[in-house]
């Protein structure tokens, strides 16, 4: 298969360790699939800008919640950052080069914004992929504290974040550990790509969702789910070998998977 250049970039910087994986650079050769003439090198570059402004500012005492006070007031008084909350399915929410043009996003890509900053003035965080809404906090042992950077950078604790996770979800929710655990590099990109295959699936454009689900499968190869997806969406474009190989791998995987009855007719509509 032939990679655009953007799509080759991608691979290699996620073909590593995930500890080595640079974030920001893979967010943005996400965004020059959509963007092919965007120069990554031109928002890193922003990226240490924004670093070197709050470093001027820091507190001598550098308690984390001193540094996120300072942070917070550099993004969101300063530079105006925000959660875009008039448009939350625009795709350009999650593409990092608008969300730094526009001061608009949504969580994941915030908290990316706010993680590279973080990173440059030597104060560590990681990301927390709780159910249905996207937290970081500080990378340091014993500080359980979270920060949403979709609001305003508002700092919560754990109490905190199931109060939220019950709002969300209109009823009563168990706090479990894993909601609050770090998510790896990884994750955190396939949940960026997650977001815009669902816009993109939502707006019927076959061909970016498909783009999104094919850089979710680099990341974690062989998902089943995704492997399906990629058929069913290969099918709906024509390109029906394709669809084949992917919709009997599904099966071969998840033999009694619920809609494995749906696939079956599928291929064999394909003569399968």
């Amino acid at each position: 298969m032939k990679f655009s250049s953007a799509r080759q970039y991608f691979y290699q910087e996620i073909h590593q360790l995930d500890e080595h994986i640079d974030l920001a650079k893979a967010a943005l050769y996400i965004a020059q699939e959509e963007y092919p003439y965007l120069e990554p090198e031109e928002y890193l570059n922003a990226f240490d800008t924004m670093a070197g402004e709050v470093q001027e500012r820091l507190p001598s005492s550098r308690y984390p919640l001193r540094l996120i006070q300072s942070l917070n007031q550099y993004f969101y008084d300063d530079l105006g950052f925000a959660g875009n909350k008039t448009d939350y399915y625009d795709p350009r929410n999650s593409f990092l080069n608008d969300v730094i043009d526009r001061r608009l996003g949504i969580p994941i890509t915030l908290a990316l914004v706010y993680l590279e900053v973080a990173h440059r003035i030597d104060f560590p965080m990681v990301g927390i992929g709780m159910p249905g809404h996207f937290l970081i906090r500080p990378d340091i042992p014993d500080v359980e504290i979270f920060v949403d950077a979709y609001n305003h950078g508002e700092v919560m604790f754990a109490q905190d974040c199931q109060e939220r996770l019950a709002q969300m979800f209109q009823q009563p929710v168990s706090l479990q550990p894993e909601y609050l655990a770090p998510v790896s590099k990884r994750q955190f990109l396939a949940r960026m790509l997650t977001n815009l295959k669902f816009i993109y699936l939502k707006q019927q454009d076959l061909e970016k969702t498909l783009a999104a689900v094919e850089r979710i499968l680099l990341l974690f190869p062989g998902v089943s789910l995704e492997v399906r997806d990629r058929g069913l969406l290969y099918y709906q474009l024509g390109h029906y070998p394709q669809a084949v190989e992917d919709l009997q791998t599904y099966l071969a995987k998840v033999p009694d998977a619920e809609d494995a009855m749906v696939i079956r007719r599928l291929l064999a509509d394909l003569g399968k």
